[in-house]
């Protein structure tokens, strides 16, 4: 059965082992488990009352039921080792968009159907073009600038992720951001307990990035993981506190589910509100511009992610494109059909299965065992929050170091090259948005070849992603 598997996966082809694939499985799960309860928490933005429960309810289950089959996607149809899940950004787009505008004495649910109906569509449209081969064209023919500066890009950006998810990196209304408040902490009227409860996740975090880094020098296996478990194990012992299991609410979350969730894109109803106008502001026009916009986030977060963790990997081909990158694309788009489908918004691979190929990934069955771990969550809700968040952003921020060697790559002599490519690292972290970065990389690199006369005919393809970023900047606030 080993040997089967073996092959199947192409485990020892690629350089791993089964023990390894597992740790990385696991690794990626604990990294992007927040997710499960996160996309809920922002499609109703933490609004757990009347309506907005129901909807919390049904996303939770459609959430976790998109991971599961992305992500199994990903292990048997692309055998690569990256998960999929609900896209942050893409979550929060989706609550301003249709949920947000019901609030005000609107219905929050026709909105949220309503909304689906067009997750559906921009799900659709990836996936002809990923069938057709037209995604993974628009991939392959990003400038090599680009190629090379967005997995540094993004490792900025899960680094950035990791340091706010625990508060090392705090908001400031001076100066946008700043280092956690220590000072202030420890001079609180608080008592001691209290005082450590406030800086103990900063503290846990820092250690367990300084921990991860000292294992992977030592080339320990498992050093993410490791890490994980052991910064876990000392925030409980040390802040007094206990994971808790509160399994009343099942039973309602499925209900939810059923009776809105996977029900939604099959109601006339839907249909008709997203485009009337009433539950999509502006009618048929801005509907199109949601469209193309879940289009553009999606295709560009996914290009991103699969270059730079398959970089990561060291599973680029001789072209420097990822391998089976058509396969992976169509396992995106599948899982956005699919998502919609269920009841939630556009599923993407993440960002942080990084955290995975890190650990030792290489191969479908670190995916599979990911969504394993999802799949578990659907019983017992409070799984996904029993890895507190000082425990795997330490992961996540050790993933930044790894990525940002990439940039080394680029021709920082060549101008064309590097003000795009700058543009495309900073603006990922930054702007919150992977897509982003991509689309204001594309755009600098149009006009600096075009200003400095070396426009040629296979820059038609990034001409056409800037201008379609140029329309979504104009048309779309996100």
């Amino acid at each position: 059965m080993v040997t089967d598997m073996d092959k199947f996966f192409k485990i020892s082809e690629r350089g791993s082992n089964v023990r390894t694939e597992i740790v990385a499985g696991l690794t990626t799960f604990f990294a992007m488990a927040y997710i499960v309860i996160t996309n809920p928490n922002q499609i109703v933005s933490f609004d757990r009352s009347g309506d907005l429960g129901v909807i919390w309810n049904a996303v939770y289950v459609a959430s976790i039921l998109a991971a599961v089959i992305g992500t199994l996607l990903m292990a048997f149809l692309a055998k690569l080792p990256f998960a999929q899940a609900c896209g942050m950004g893409l979550n929060s787009f989706f609550f301003v968009s249709f949920v947000l505008p019901q609030l005000s004495g609107g219905d929050v649910i026709k909105g949220y159907q309503a909304g689906l109906v067009i997750i559906l569509i921009s799900g659709f449209i990836f996936l002809i073009l990923s069938a057709t081969g037209l995604r993974q064209y628009v991939a392959k023919a990003l400038p090599d600038c680009l190629k090379k500066a967005i997995p540094a890009g993004i490792g900025l950006f899960i680094a950035f992720i990791g340091l706010k998810n625990v508060a090392i990196i705090q908001p400031n209304q001076y100066t946008y951001v700043q280092f956690f408040d220590f000072h202030g902490a420890l001079t609180s009227a608080e008592g001691a307990l209290a005082k450590w409860t406030a800086i103990a996740p900063v503290v846990l975090a820092l250690f367990g990035f300084i921990l991860i880094g000292v294992l992977s020098r030592k080339k320990v296996p498992g050093s993410v993981l490791i890490g994980i478990l052991v910064t876990t194990v000392l925030y409980y012992a040390t802040t007094a506190t206990m994971p808790s299991f509160d399994m009343t609410q099942v039973g309602q979350t499925f209900k939810d589910f059923a009776e809105i969730g996977i029900t939604g894109v099959f109601k006339a109803d839907s249909w008709s509100n997203a485009f009337s106008g009433a539950y999509v502001v502006g009618g048929i026009f801005s509907a199109v511009m949601l469209i193309i916009t879940f289009c553009l986030v999606d295709m560009f977060d996914t290009i991103g992610t699969l270059y730079g963790t398959a970089s990561e990997a060291g599973m680029l081909d001789e072209n420097g494109d990822p391998i089976s990158v058509d396969k992976a694309m169509l396992s995106d788009s599948i899982a956005t059909v699919a998502g919609a489908v269920c009841g939630t918004s556009t599923c993407t691979t993440f960002v942080e299965s990084a955290a995975g190929v890190a650990a030792g990934g290489r191969t479908g069955l670190a995916s599979l065992v990911t969504a394993i771990c999802f799949a578990i969550c659907l019983f017992l809700s409070p799984v996904a929050s029993i890895v507190p968040s000082c425990a795997t952003s330490p992961a996540l921020i050790f993933v930044g170091v790894l990525m940002l060697k990439n940039f080394s790559k680029v021709d920082m002599n060549d101008m064309r090259s590097a003000v795009p490519a700058f543009l495309a690292l900073i603006m990922m972290p930054l702007t919150y948005s992977i897509a982003n970065g991509i689309g204001i990389g594309a755009i600098a690199y149009v006009l600096m070849t075009l200003l400095s006369g070396k426009y040629k005919k296979n820059d038609i393809v990034v001409t056409i992603i800037a201008v379609l970023f140029i329309l979504k900047f104009a048309f779309v606030t996100m």
